[in-house]
């Protein structure tokens, strides 16, 4: 008995032990990727290599982004959120982003499309592993575009995690973005991205003239098919196809004389006076 216990207090003080080294332990730096043994990860960082068409920084700015469950109260329908959802910047800046991890889960700060010649796949990405946080740097391309950033682990995404990034003059407002586009799910509960619109006279007339169409089809597709029974009882489906062939003939027939017709009277308005 005494020397089970003394294997757990050996094990247990080990175990600390190592947690402690690890927690000490300063990022493992891989060229563009950095981790360490916490559960900290920062890939495609770039402090100092200048993208394509950048003379030199415009401006260093630097973000601190909260990331948890908290930030999604004020959005129906979502679970994680960020504490930020949109940030702008000058093309060419270079941006430091401190991602604050307030949930016992991982969380990103992923940013998609940067150039891949700097950025491995395109991508700048920052991670934490449960509470803590994490600081990476990027430089943004000179071009004025919109930028998606999001979380990239399952469902986070889906679950409200998405953000933009602005260069510039942006390229437009990415869709479903919380608290910038419109909400997934109304306050009400009621899921739609906007209001219906407001229905005019042109709608109602459309709307009684689809409710006409539709009665008549009704009342008249008894007649219909007593008429198709008379017209096509006792024909073969040679005589059939032959029948059908010949009217898809006359059906076309007509309608190139329509278009010669409306054709020539174009052309007679268009005669000089």
């Amino acid at each position: 008995m005494r020397l089970t216990v003394l294997k757990v207090l050996a094990g247990a003080t080990v175990f600390l032990s190592m947690a402690g080294r690890a927690a000490e332990m300063p990022m493992m730096d891989h060229g563009r990727m950095m981790m360490d043994m916490r559960g900290h990860m920062v890939m495609g960082q770039n402090t100092d290599q200048l993208p394509d068409g950048c003379r030199e920084v415009s401006e260093n700015v630097k973000l601190t982004v909260h990331a948890g469950h908290r930030y999604a109260k004020s959005y129906p329908g979502t679970i994680f959120g960020y504490s930020e959802h949109e940030w702008k910047v000058e093309p060419c800046a270079r941006v430091t982003v401190n991602l604050v991890n307030d949930d016992n889960v991982r969380h990103q700060w992923m940013l998609h499309g940067l150039p891949e010649d700097l950025y491995p796949m395109g991508m700048f990405h920052i991670e934490v592993t449960g509470p803590g946080e994490v600081t990476g740097t990027f430089i943004a391309p000179p071009e004025n575009k919109t930028y998606l950033v999001h979380c990239d682990i399952a469902q986070h995404t889906e679950k409200g995690m998405k953000a933009q990034l602005i260069v510039g003059k942006g390229s437009g407002i990415l869709p479903g973005i919380p608290g910038v586009t419109d909400d997934l799910v109304t306050a009400s509960g009621h899921a739609g991205l906007s209001a219906a619109p407001e229905t005019g006279i042109g709608s109602s007339l459309f709307s009684g003239m689809v409710v006409l169409g539709f009665v008549a089809g009704i009342l008249g597709a008894p007649y219909l098919f007593r008429w198709a029974g008379m017209r096509f009882f006792g024909m073969s489906g040679k005589d059939f196809n032959s029948y059908l062939f010949n009217r898809m003939t006359d059906l076309f027939c007509l309608f190139v004389r329509l278009l010669g017709s409306l054709w020539r009277r174009l052309a007679w308005t268009r005669r000089p006076v």
